[in-house]
């Protein structure tokens, strides 16, 4: 029986979200720049006897789902169902990044569950064959296999790599609110949005390494729904802009929301600032590359 094995799992930040339009099966069609992050989960595999799959966590999480409705769990069951493997497995969720959150935390451990599973049996499987099965997942776990920064299109399935971003601090901060993924799409007006990501430039400034032209141009058209309903986020990104960030953004559908810093003192001031100001949420000071 092959020994036990631990992973990591990186959450992601939204560079830009645009929404170009609905599908008839309820999807929507999406073209954002993802970027992973290096704060991680980490997932501990080690088979047993049985056919038996059990999930601890170090944490309950807000939604309070049963273990075989968390992605880790099914991303074990669809490897062992799929490949035959003729062990059970006693999984072990150790989570740092703050969950339902706009960061992929879900989609990130599937991700970390299928690679590791892989790794351990020696399936052998390309990076292309993970994210075949981890799309049928969920749309952000291909983007959670591969990592790095990414033109994502599609339901977020068709992935291009970009020019890999130079590792700017990023301050994260959640606050104690929890945003409904899907309130926030079935309230979205494509109809009437005032604005669209100029995902085009945000490119062309990552390919150039001008950071600062990147960040000054950071979109998410998800903000016009979260922000109404939740002003804190707006309030947010302002103090990440009068405390030195060269841009701030609300991943996801949030409500987590992020600054962006090229200096690292300037950052520390920012989150020692933020610790005073928004003592009851979650604040991380992370960078945008991929753990070591």
């Amino acid at each position: 029986m092959p020994n036990q094995i631990t992973v990591k799992a990186p959450a992601k930040i939204n560079l830009t979200l645009d929404v170009t339009g609905r599908r008839p099966n309820g999807y929507h069609d999406l073209q954002m720049i993802m970027q992973t992050i290096d704060i991680y989960d980490e997932i501990t595999i080690v088979p047993t006897g049985s056919l038996d799959i059990k999930l601890t966590m170090n944490k309950e999480l807000p939604d309070k789902i049963p273990p075989e409705k968390n992605l880790v769990y099914k991303a074990a069951a669809l490897m062992q169902k799929k490949y035959s493997i003729p062990y059970g497995f006693d999984i072990h969720l150790t989570k740092n990044i703050p969950a339902a959150a706009g960061l992929a935390g879900g989609s990130t451990d599937c991700a970390a569950t299928l690679a590791a599973i892989n790794k351990l049996y020696d399936l052998t499987l390309t990076t292309e064959e993970l994210c075949e099965l981890g799309v049928t997942l969920g749309a952000d776990v291909p983007f959670c296999i591969r990592k790095g920064t990414m033109l994502s299109e599609g339901i977020g399935e068709i992935l291009t790599p970009l020019d890999e971003l130079p590792p700017l601090w990023t301050l994260l901060i959640k606050p104690d609110i929890s945003v409904s993924t899907g309130y926030v799409y079935n309230h979205l007006d494509l109809e009437h949005l005032s604005y669209h990501p100029d995902t085009m430039k945000v490119m062309d400034a990552i390919s150039r390494k001008d950071m600062v032209t990147m960040a000054q141009n950071l979109s998410n058209v998800l903000e016009t729904v979260t922000i109404p309903k939740y002003p804190v986020i707006g309030e947010i990104k302002e103090f990440f802009l009068q405390n030195g960030a060269i841009g701030a953004l609300m991943s996801g559908s949030g409500p987590t929301t992020y600054g962006l810093f090229q200096d690292e003192i300037l950052a520390r001031f920012a989150l020692q600032s933020a610790q005073e100001k928004y003592s009851g949420y979650d604040i991380i000071l992370c960078q945008t590359k991929i753990p070591e």
